[in-house]
C-alpha cells in the first residue's frame, strides 16, 4: 500500500530551509529531527537561496514590470487588430 503525501506548510519549509543554511547540523540530521527526506531539505535550501533576491526587490518594482508587459502586450493587439480591420476594408471595398 502507497504511502499518503504529506504536504506542509510554507512556515515548516522555510524553518527547514533555514536551518539548512545554518549549516550547523548535517542534511541527515535535520531529516530526522524534521522526519523529512534529505532530497526534498536540499530542494527547499535551493529554493529559498534562489528566491532570496526577491525579498530585496523594490516594492513597486515588480508590479510596474508587470503592468509594462500587459501594456505592450495590448498595444501589439491593437497593431494585429488594426490590421485585420484595414485588410477586411480592402476586401469588402473590392466585393463592390
Amino acid at each position: 500500500m502507497s504511502k499518503q503525501r504529506v504536504l506542509h506548510n510554507p512556515s515548516f519549509k522555510a524553518k527547514v530551509a533555514l536551518a539548512a543554511i545554518k549549516g550547523d547540523r548535517t542534511i541527515s540530521e535535520l531529516a530526522s529531527r524534521f522526519a523529512v527526506h534529505p532530497t526534498q531539505i536540499q530542494q527547499w535550501r535551493r529554493q529559498l537561496v534562489e528566491g532570496v533576491e526577491q525579498l530585496f526587490v523594490g516594492k513597486h518594482s515588480r508590479p510596474e514590470r508587470a503592468a509594462e508587459a500587459e501594456k505592450a502586450e495590448l498595444y501589439e493587439q491593437i497593431g494585429r487588430l488594426q490590421m485585420e480591420v484595414a485588410w477586411l476594408k480592402k476586401k469588402v471595398a473590392q466585393l463592390d
